[in-house]
């Protein structure tokens, strides 16, 4: 038997259980009330609620009848313009069951849509504007063209905060009768950027390596190398020692299989941390640039290993100049 997704297991079913998106609460709780509504549109990056949000007014307008009432499609699955012509068309031509005078169209990933089928969106929701609204959700708004967005009200989701997220896996492993310390949490917020989903996902494959997660049971759910195994390769060539960096990124590389730009991200967030590695404000932009550069060579098909090597001796030459100065 598969284990159901603890994403869908544990998603907000009202607007009342979503949490830090307190002013997009509030508002849409006002839809609710008036039992009247904009066409919508929920922009924002991936894991912060949009869908939940979107799915958890419909549960709110309509109550029992909310699955009657609601048209959800993934836009970047059916994107075209046969779509829009006909499956949404067809549905926006029904009326509504209950006491909302119009139903729902939740349109995810709007932003993947062809351009042919957004023009042919902005018609219809003027024309069946009177019985049905359309809630677009896209992480980049700027890919919806503006004859849409200036239909629709706009509501910007920012990432949960550190604490909430932290809160809210802490009552997952509750209610899941699992252990997880602070160093787990803190290597998934790592991993997961502010993304929940992608957090409590993580959660999930860890919980089914160990009931006690812990920040080695994390890394070993996600195959990643552990932050301090690039950060002693990084002291190793701040320190001059080449050979000793040389012999950590080869680890990365060949033991761990990690890719040239796999370990570039790693070097990138581990030097912006500046947890470990303090650097001075001058040292750290030359080291963001060197960083880009090594990025944009590989991304162009350059050796990984000769252009990390080279990140790292002259990020040795950097070190050096800075002790100097």
């Amino acid at each position: 038997m598969v284990e159901e997704l603890w994403v869908e297991k544990y998603r907000p079913r009202s607007l009342d259980e979503i949490v830090d998106q307190e002013e997009i609460v509030k508002r849409l709780k006002e839809f609710v009330k008036q039992k009247n509504m904009p066409h919508l549109l929920f922009a924002g990056p991936p894991g912060t609620g949009k869908t939940t949000a979107a799915l958890a007014l419909a549960h709110d307008l309509y109550g029992d009848y909310w699955r009657d009432n609601t048209l959800e499609l993934n836009a970047s699955d059916e994107r075209g313009i046969d779509v829009i012509r006909s499956r949404i068309k067809d549905y926006a031509r029904t009326l509504p069951l209950g006491d909302v005078p119009f139903k729902l169209v939740i349109l995810d990933e709007a932003d993947n849509m062809t351009g042919d089928a957004q023009q042919a969106l902005r018609r219809t929701m003027e024309l069946f504007s009177k019985n049905t609204r359309f809630i677009l959700i896209a992480n980049y708004a700027s890919k919806i063209i503006e004859p849409i967005q200036s239909r629709c009200a706009v509501f910007r989701f920012q990432p949960l905060p550190k604490g909430d997220a932290f809160n809210r896996l802490k009552w997952i492993a509750k209610n899941e009768g699992i252990t997880v310390d602070e160093q787990a949490l803190e290597a998934i917020w790592e991993e997961s950027q502010g993304d929940l989903r992608k957090a409590i996902n993580t959660l999930q494959a860890a919980s089914a390596i160990s009931k006690n997660v812990t920040e080695e049971v994390v890394y070993a759910a996600l195959g990643r190398v552990k932050p301090r195994e690039v950060k002693e390769m990084i002291e190793n060539a701040l320190r001059g020692d080449i050979i000793g960096a040389r012999d950590k990124l080869r680890v990365l590389l060949y033991n761990y299989g990690l890719s040239g730009i796999d370990i570039i991200r790693y070097i990138h967030r581990e030097v912006l941390s500046q947890k470990s590695i303090k650097l001075d404000e001058a040292t750290l932009a030359d080291l963001l640039v060197l960083v880009a550069e090594a990025n944009y060579r590989i991304v162009e098909g350059s050796d990984d290993e000769i252009q990390l090597m080279a990140l790292l001796s002259k990020l040795a030459v950097l070190a050096n100049k800075s002790k100097k100065g």
